[in-house]
């Protein structure tokens, strides 16, 4: 990894290595940094969140100027609905696609100038029916092949489309709901999926990190199966492959009110086998208790053996050689919400 974008609650920061790591941050102070990505023509993209001015993003062609969008993603005037922040960013071809809270999907065709909503999603027939997770209504998963595309959102679940959006259902067969607000669930309406993951070599073939446990599907999503075989627990957030040697990597914690790692023992897990099986990933993790934790999006990996993991506790955990040996990084960050290779 060259450079890594760490979204905090109290704005971003850029660790380039050169070859030791350069701190550079913090950019948009007072703000927080939600997401990243690059734009089809390789220009940088920050969402930003505010509990007072609500979501943004901004552009930049060189990581060091940034401009507001002006005209970013937005609900209908006159409608409850409240952008509150941008969850991820995904680019299929000429397209990108942002994923937002409260739950909805917007596109531009324009690298991120303009947005545009996509109704068949944002206002599909079970819509009435989707409540927020204890981290909001949020559509924080892109997945794509071709004109199909997969949208993780928690706490309701995986939609697929099979014409570039113009329609959606949902795919969650196999996965148990959520327990919904009556505690009931015999009438609970979510699937609340934390993290997806897929094989681009075979799209149907996902890895779905969710509330209640790990999953996998060969059928893009008709029917899922557990897949738990060697974890310490089955709750987590984060969910990630490595596509070179097929490596999937997770971080247990206990569920559900705790959601921190199992007796106090941080590390991740891997999977050498598409997820049949799972084991402690590597050397180098604290021997110390660390009550802490990973979300959703504070992993990344650049494809090339480099994964990295950001903590709620502000560390961020490094491994060049895909799981084999960690180290941390010698910063300590505030709440880490997202974590990118750029």
């Amino acid at each position: 990894m060259r450079t890594l974008a760490v979204g905090t609650e109290k704005g971003a920061y850029l660790l380039s290595r050169e070859p030791d790591w350069k701190l550079v941050g913090p950019l948009f102070p007072g703000w927080k940094a939600t997401a990243f990505g690059r734009a089809p023509d390789g220009t940088y993209l920050a969402g930003l969140a505010s509990n007072w001015f609500g979501a943004s993003i901004h552009r930049s062609p060189d990581l060091i100027e940034w401009e507001q969008v002006a005209a970013g993603p937005a609900f209908a005037e006159g409608s409850d609905r409240k952008l509150n922040q941008i969850w991820t960013f995904s680019r299929n071809g000429g397209v990108l696609y942002a994923g937002v809270d409260e739950a909805g999907l917007f596109r531009s065709d324009d690298n991120g100038l303009t947005w545009e909503p996509m109704p068949a999603l944002n206002d599909h027939p079970t819509r009435k029916g989707w409540y927020p997770g204890a981290g909001g209504l949020c559509a924080h998963q892109i997945l794509h092949d071709g004109d199909r595309m997969w949208v993780g959102i928690s706490a309701v679940g995986v939609f697929r489309s099979e014409d570039g959006g113009e329609s959606f259902e949902r795919v969650d067969a196999g996965v148990p709901p959520t327990v919904g607000p009556e505690e009931d669930e015999t009438t609970a309406e979510g699937w609340c999926v934390h993290g997806l993951t897929a094989d681009p070599n075979d799209p149907n073939r996902i890895w779905r990190q969710d509330h209640r446990g790990v999953y996998r599907t060969t059928d893009g999503g008709d029917h899922w199966e557990r897949i738990e075989q060697g974890l310490p627990a089955n709750f987590g957030f984060a969910i990630g492959r490595d596509h070179g040697s097929g490596n999937l990597f997770v971080v247990p914690l206990e569920a559900d009110t705790n959601r921190l790692p199992v007796d106090g023992h941080l590390a991740s897990y891997r999977s050498t086998n598409n997820g049949d099986t799972w084991e402690r990933s590597g050397q180098g993790w604290p021997d110390a208790q660390q009550f802490t934790g990973v979300l959703r999006k504070a992993l990344t990996l650049d494809q090339k053996g480099g994964v990295a993991f950001g903590t709620t506790g502000g560390t961020v955990y490094l491994s060049d050689d895909i799981g084999d040996s960690w180290s941390a990084l010698p910063y300590s960050f505030p709440r880490i919400f997202a974590l990118t290779d750029l």
